[in-house]
C-alpha cells in the first residue's frame, strides 16, 4: 500500500518588519543622516508639531536679526521710490507705506510659517491623487515640514551668518542667501532675472530631493512620479514668481 501522498508546504515568505518607531529627536536629527528611515516611520506615525515649531523659530530668529542689522522702513522706502507706481504716490503715503510694511514684515512673516504648511501640504496632496498613490492630509503635512526643515537650517545659519557680517548698507533683506544666482545680480538687473535666477538655488534642490524621497517612502510612488509631482509644482512657483516680477518690478 502506497503512502499517502502529502502536499508540500506552503512557501515561507516572511514579513518584513515594520519600521522601527523613532522618537521627536531621532526624527530630527534622522532627516539630515537617514532621511529614508525617518520618512518610513513617518509613515506609520505621522507627525509634525515638533518639526513645525522649529521652523517657525527659524524664522522668528532671522527675522529678529534682520530687523536688529537693517533698517526695514527705509528699505521698503527705497522700494517703493523704485516702483513704476511711485509717481502716483505722495510722500505721505509712501512713508506710511514703509512704517506699515516694516510692522506687518515683523507679523507677517513668522505667521506665513503655518499657512504655507498647509498650503503646500494641500498640493501634495493633489499630486499623489493623480498619480493614483495614498496619501493621508496628516502624512502630507509631515512630508512638507520635514523635507522643508534640513534647507531651513541651513538657509537660517547662511542667513544669520550674512546679516552679521555684511555692513548693513550692504544687505538685500530679499537676497541674503548666497546659494542661488540670483544673490549676484545687481541693483540695476531685470527683475524677470533675478527671480529667475533665484529659483536655481541649491538649498531649494535639496528640499525637493528630500520631498521626491519622501513621496516615495510614504505615498509608496515611483520615482518618476515622485520626481513628476515635485518638479512640476518647483516650474509652476517659477513662472509665477518671473511673472510677479516683470508684472511688479519686485
Amino acid at each position: 500500500m502506497s503512502a499517502p501522498d502529502i502536499p508540500p508546504p506552503p512557501p515561507f515568505n516572511p514579513q518584513p518588519d515594520p519600521p522601527k518607531e523613532m522618537s521627536a529627536v531621532e526624527t530630527l536629527t534622522g532627516i539630515f543622516f537617514e532621511p529614508s528611515r525617518v520618512f518610513e516611520s513617518l509613515r506609520e506615525r505621522p507627525r509634525f508639531l515638533v518639526a513645525g515649531l522649529v521652523l517657525v523659530l527659524l524664522t522668528v530668529l532671522v527675522t529678529a536679526v534682520l530687523y536688529l542689522r537693517v533698517d526695514m522702513g527705509q528699505f521698503i522706502r527705497d522700494k517703493m521710490d523704485r516702483s513704476p507706481r511711485s509717481a502716483q504716490q505722495t510722500e505721505a503715503q509712501k512713508e506710511m507705506g514703509a512704517k506699515l510694511g516694516k510692522t506687518l514684515g515683523m507679523v507677517a512673516v513668522p505667521l506665513s510659517v503655518p499657512i504655507v504648511v498647509a498650503a503646500g501640504a494641500g498640493l501634495y496632496l493633489l499630486g499623489v491623487m493623480a498619480f493614483a498613490g495614498s496619501l493621508s492630509y496628516r502624512r502630507s503635512v509631515s512630508l512638507w515640514v520635514y523635507s522643508s526643515l534640513p534647507p531651513a537650517v541651513l538657509g537660517s545659519l547662511i542667513a544669520v551668518i550674512v546679516l552679521l557680517l555684511k555692513s548693513p548698507d550692504t544687505i538685500d533683506p530679499e537676497h541674503m542667501l548666497i546659494t542661488n544666482p540670483g544673490a549676484f545680480m545687481g541693483e540695476a538687473s531685470s527683475p524677470a532675472l533675478v527671480a529667475l535666477l533665484s529659483q536655481f538655488d541649491l538649498l531649494k534642490f535639496y528640499g525637493l530631493f528630500l520631498a521626491a524621497l519622501g513621496l516615495r517612502k510614504m505615498a509608496k510612488l515611483s520615482s518618476g512620479s515622485a520626481w513628476g509631482i515635485v518638479i512640476g509644482f518647483w516650474l509652476i512657483g517659477l513662472v509665477l514668481r518671473v511673472v510677479w516680477a516683470m508684472a511688479f518690478g519686485n
